[in-house]
């Protein structure tokens, strides 16, 4: 936060307004200022979008209010400046219609998502990084750079399959600063399928040999993702180096936090509701989780069959190449659970309002809750994500607990 402040002042306010002296600031100069800076280009081929906009006046009446306390002003100007109202950009598919004008018109969404499709080729083309699981984790459960760069081997339990964000890494420039999470609804616990447990458990192995290998100059921080000296990672860090991953890849361009919006496609695709995204990925609001994740996603969100009716012939497993999202934690689907019905009381009737309450409790789904993951997730996932013949081999021959 306050880089983001920092930034408005010298790269908006300052050049604006920094020749005025601050008796001299009437409402005419701010509103001046906005009018430039709706028409001018941050140099990514666009305006700054209304919520940058409101943000900066959110900076500027901050400072101006705290004039106005130290009696260095009377009033403040940029209450009653006018801006077009904050409307947050929902996430869009790279179709093959978008990825052709990318490339012919160099026209890119705001918030790009990959399809599932591309998310398989980008986790194949990056197999031998050092931080693969690392991509891995954010991409299919949906953490923030700061909570991924924050992660403790003493917030994971390998045996349980979970992960809980505790802290957050924050970054000030080069200054780095250890804090809670985003907001309450952060601080949660993830499931994790065999698949990434598999992963992680052979990224400790290689840590630990990194560390002998250091000796002395190797850094105890007890971060899960570290450098090749043990020191934790600066968060801008892993912006830069996705952004090379994803220029290496060849596939069309995302940010690093649209992994998120991704990760939420895949778990709605998966049959999870948004009260289960939301948790998962640790939304204050359901509205915000509405809003980053695709209207209509075909090549992710392929239509879940119902359930067949009861017969004594076996049902054959899902299959990942046209069901994509089969290799998603079963974790993550809700369960609907029966409707009440008398025949479950076998008592015979019971008081009417202990009826009504257990009839509305029936229809409540349940909120996402770690739960051990089906036992052929990791071999779905390793045949959706094309995982090599090494992790394959590794694969079939499970390690001992640890």
């Amino acid at each position: 936060m306050l880089r983001s402040y920092r930034h408005h002042v010298d790269t908006y306010l300052i050049p604006h307004l920094g020749r005025l002296q601050l008796d001299e600031l009437t409402g005419r100069h701010v509103a001046a200022m906005f009018r430039a800076l709706a028409a001018a280009d941050t140099g990514r081929g666009r305006p700054p979008t209304p919520g940058t906009l409101h943000r900066i006046r959110a900076t500027l009446r901050a400072a101006l209010n705290a004039a106005v306390r130290e009696g260095l002003r009377p009033d403040n100007p940029a209450r009653h400046v006018e801006l077009p109202g904050p409307r947050r950009p929902h996430a869009e598919v790279w179709t093959n219609q978008r990825i052709t004008a990318w490339r012919e018109q160099g026209q890119r969404p705001i918030v790009a998502v990959w399809t599932a499709q591309h998310l398989a080729t980008f986790l194949t083309t990056i197999t031998d990084d050092r931080h693969y699981p690392m991509w891995w984790l954010i991409a299919l459960r949906g953490l923030r750079r700061g909570e991924a760069a924050g992660l403790r081997w003493c917030d994971v339990d390998l045996d349980a399959g979970t992960v809980t964000i505790e802290q957050q890494r924050i970054a000030y420039g080069r200054t780095v600063h250890v804090g809670p999470p985003k907001t309450a609804a952060s601080r949660r616990t993830i499931a994790l399928d065999r698949a990434t447990v598999r992963l992680l458990r052979e990224h400790r192995r290689r840590q630990q040999n990194e560390r002998d290998t250091a000796g002395d100059h190797w850094q105890e921080s007890g971060y899960l993702f570290t450098a090749a000296d043990g020191s934790p990672l600066h968060p801008d860090w892993l912006t830069r180096r996705f952004r090379r991953l994803v220029t290496v890849s060849g596939l069309p361009p995302v940010r690093l936090h649209d992994l998120r919006h991704g990760a939420a496609s895949l778990a709605l695709a998966a049959g999870a509701d948004l009260k289960t995204v939301q948790a998962l990925l640790g939304h204050a609001s359901i509205v915000l989780t509405r809003t980053c994740t695709p209207a209509s996603c075909p090549s992710c969100s392929p239509p879940l069959p119902r359930p067949p009716p009861v017969s004594s012939s076996p049902t054959p497993p899902a299959d990942p190449a046209t069901n994509p999202v089969a290799a998603f934690p079963m974790a993550l689907r809700s369960p609907r659970l029966p409707r009440w019905s008398a025949s479950r009381n076998p008592s015979g009737p019971s008081d009417p309002a202990t009826d009504a309450v257990a009839r509305r409790a029936s229809h409540v789904r349940p909120t996402y809750a770690p739960r051990t993951s089906h036992k052929d997730q990791g071999r779905i996932a390793m045949k959706l994500y094309g995982l090599p013949d090494g992790c394959a081999a590794r694969d079939s021959n499970p390690e001992p607990a640890d």
